[in-house]
């Protein structure tokens, strides 16, 4: 089992950053891909970013490209998603989920964390 909690979300204004922090208990995230998905109040889930269990492979989605990015620290079993340049649309609930690596689906989630950007 996998335990993830997420953190760092908040009210920002447009422009603005924060940094989401996902920290796992219960395994390490050696054996674990991470991905980042958030969930607007008018959309769908939408994937956000991953990165792969061993930290080489990160990857965003277009709509956050330039200005999120993704890294881990496995030595504190912890993702991070940096987020710069933030937009009202990237407001929403962020969770992190976890998949054991090369699965194609991701078995963990945490309860998320609110990110709001609004002036």
């Amino acid at each position: 089992q996998v335990q993830l909690v997420e953190s760092g979300g908040g009210l920002v204004q447009p422009g603005g950053s924060l940094r989401l922090s996902c920290a796992a208990s219960g395994r390490t995230l050696n054996s674990y891909d991470m991905g980042w998905f958030r969930r607007a109040p008018w959309n769908e889930r939408e994937f956000v970013g991953f990165v792969s269990w061993s930290g080489l492979l990160t990857y965003v989605a277009d709509s956050v490209k330039g200005r999120f990015t993704v890294s881990s620290d496995n030595s504190k079993s912890t993702v991070y998603l940096q987020m710069n340049s933030l937009k009202s649309e990237d407001t929403g609930v962020y969770y992190c989920a976890a998949k054991w690596r090369g699965s194609s689906q991701y078995d963990y989630w945490g309860q998320g964390t609110q990110v709001t950007v609004s002036s």
